[in-house]
């Protein structure tokens, strides 16, 4: 999705960007649970870019750039908010490897693999498919944290459900949507801004095999994330 950003920004003559070592601190205790998605004053629903406290693992790490993971076994809202964290950072907040390491805590192993061997090698090709095909990469980064640039992401309009191969607990769904991208740069003649929107795929797992972040409030069940793709995936 990346790819197609970037040809579209390069005619337009702006260069743009294309779409555990480090553990998020532990919320408060007690946390309630978001159960449902949010609608804006148009009513097209959207991501909640920000979740309140008691339903977000960190949300702290909103004053880095980045998306709080919310703590929720809503498929629908954790996928839409976990495409907008994705593509959401600030290169003057913090390092592309610092953004990509906070991403790694929302994974869970795929469990429709049963060695554990087999989890854990699903789980760092999972990984690996988000630093290589789906994120921006380094040189672009680069470029783009030269004009102080940042992205927020939101997800909005419908969102596509469904069921994965194999997966004969239920719990295993893929979230496609169209998330809308907002990028702020400045340069010599100073900040400019403009949006674009690309169609994206999360494979989430919301059950009790989902492994929470460690030291979070999350639980056994709670939605994690299993694979980002780099296309969306249509039925």
């Amino acid at each position: 999705m990346w790819a197609l950003i970037g040809a579209a920004v390069l005619v337009a003559g702006i260069i743009a960007i294309i779409v555990a070592s480090i553990l998020p601190r532990p919320a408060d205790p007690a946390p309630s649970r978001s159960e449902g998605t949010s609608q804006g004053p148009d009513g097209v629903t959207a991501s909640p870019n920000a979740p309140s406290e008691d339903a977000a693992v960190d949300t702290e790490v909103t004053g880095r750039g980045w998306v709080a993971e919310p703590i929720t076994t809503d498929p629908e809202l954790y996928a839409r908010t976990a495409l907008a964290a994705a593509s959401t950072f600030d290169t003057t907040l913090a390092s592309r490897e610092e953004w990509l390491t906070y991403l790694d805590t929302w994974f869970t192993p795929d469990t429709r693999y049963a060695s554990g061997a087999d989890q854990a090698a699903e789980l760092v090709a999972a990984q690996l498919e988000l630093r290589q095909g789906v994120v921006l990469p380094q040189a672009q980064w680069d470029s783009m944290a030269a004009k102080s640039g940042r992205v927020v992401a939101q997800t909005t309009g419908e969102m596509t459900l469904m069921p994965v191969p194999e997966d004969a607990s239920g719990d295993v769904a893929i979230g496609t949507a169209n998330v809308t991208l907002s990028f702020t740069m400045t340069g010599a003649d100073g900040e400019s801004s403009f949006d674009e929107t690309v169609r994206v795929s999360v494979q989430v797992l919301c059950g009790p095999d989902s492994i929470p972040t460690p030291g979070s409030a999350q639980t056994p069940g709670d939605c994690k994330v299993v694979r980002f793709f780099s296309e969306p995936m249509e039925p």
